[in-house]
């Protein structure tokens, strides 16, 4: 496994449902036992933990699993205080990582625990959520997520006011999973940055998970970024690392470097955590499509050698951390403005 030797900034891990589930079942220790040092061996020193609504929970159950999984983030946090701080504030990110820390900032992958209450977006605020996204694939009260494409929805009049509301309380604004029309909705409403937290390149893979070329200016025009998601289908039919890097040079090609980020959304690990199932007993995990080099944390030390050599080192080390350190800072008040 190659030494970390350049920082880097991770827009998308759902670690924190791995972690929740591991000790639900029993263990005392998942994310120091595997997690931390995953993060530490590839590199990481900030890290996105989004808060995702399972689909046995979607309905009023979310907004008690939401609590669940913060409280999670909660805890890891205390118990590995020397090596992990949950920053609340952008000018709480750059002095976190100068002390060795890895600096996590939580985030809303789908407004399900919101429900029609707009109000639990401020309590949400007050939890310590810096990012939120209205929906995943799935149909919210507020949006249609890319599942939902052909019912061609926009916003609703309840997700208009989450805009305003997010972008009222300094949380960021996420596009990644919305539908396209929807994208577009939202862009024009907007009077703040946007960002993808884990979105590749149309251009390259026609996958509904993925952005246009103008969707991705549209989000570079906003002062945001958008972070290239690291998993298979939607990278190439058979993807690999320089799959991967081909969507990143593309991004940057179209918005330059300091608008894109890495958004890896590593799911090898949480499958075998979270699902018993895909976990073996009905399915392979061996024979999902994962791309070897961008199956965990520990990946990210040769990745990032990579882009710094595709990229040079300036653009490289935006892209791998400098990006998204530098747009929480500017985006992400110390108080509501």
């Amino acid at each position: 496994m190659p030494a970390a030797t350049m920082p880097v900034a991770d827009c998308h891990n759902d670690l924190l449902l791995g972690v929740l589930h591991q000790r639900e079942r029993g263990l005392t220790d998942p994310f120091g036992d595997f997690w931390l040092p995953q993060l530490r061996a590839g590199g990481v020193v900030l890290q996105v933990l989004p808060v995702f609504t399972e689909e046995q929970h979607v309905g009023e159950g979310a907004l008690r699993r939401s609590l669940q999984v913060l409280e999670e983030a909660r805890r890891l946090a205390d118990v590995h205080a020397a090596d992990v701080v949950i920053c609340e504030r952008g000018d709480q990110i750059r002095p976190a990582i100068q002390s060795g820390r890895i600096a996590l900032v939580l985030a809303l992958e789908g407004c399900e625990p919101v429900g029609h209450s707009l109000e639990l977006l401020d309590t949400f605020h007050r939890l310590g959520v810096r990012i939120a996204s209205m929906t995943w694939n799935r149909r919210t009260m507020m949006a249609d997520g890319v599942g939902e494409q052909d019912a061609g929805g926009r916003l609703t009049s309840l997700g208009l006011e989450a805009v305003a509301e997010m972008e009222r309380l300094g949380m960021l604004v996420d596009v990644s999973h919305l539908s396209e029309t929807g994208f577009w909705h939202l862009a024009s409403v907007a009077t703040k940055a946007f960002v993808a937290s884990h979105s590749s390149c149309r251009a390259l893979q026609p996958h509904p998970r993925n952005l246009t070329d103008d969707q991705i200016r549209a989000v570079g025009n906003s002062g945001g970024f958008v972070a290239i998601n690291g998993f298979g289908p939607f990278l190439s039919d058979a993807a690999t690392v320089d799959s991967f890097l081909a969507h990143v040079r593309h991004a940057v090609s179209l918005v330059g470097a300091e608008r894109v980020a890495l958004g890896l959304d590593f799911m090898r690990d949480l499958v075998d955590a979270v699902d018993p199932v895909l976990g073996g007993a009905l399915v392979d995990p061996d024979e999902l499509p994962w791309v070897a080099g961008l199956e965990r944390p520990a990946d990210l030390a040769a990745l990032a050698a990579r882009l710094e050599d595709a990229l040079g080192p300036e653009a490289g080390r935006r892209v791998c951390a400098d990006t998204v350190i530098d747009t929480l800072a500017d985006h992400v008040p110390s108080a509501l403005r």
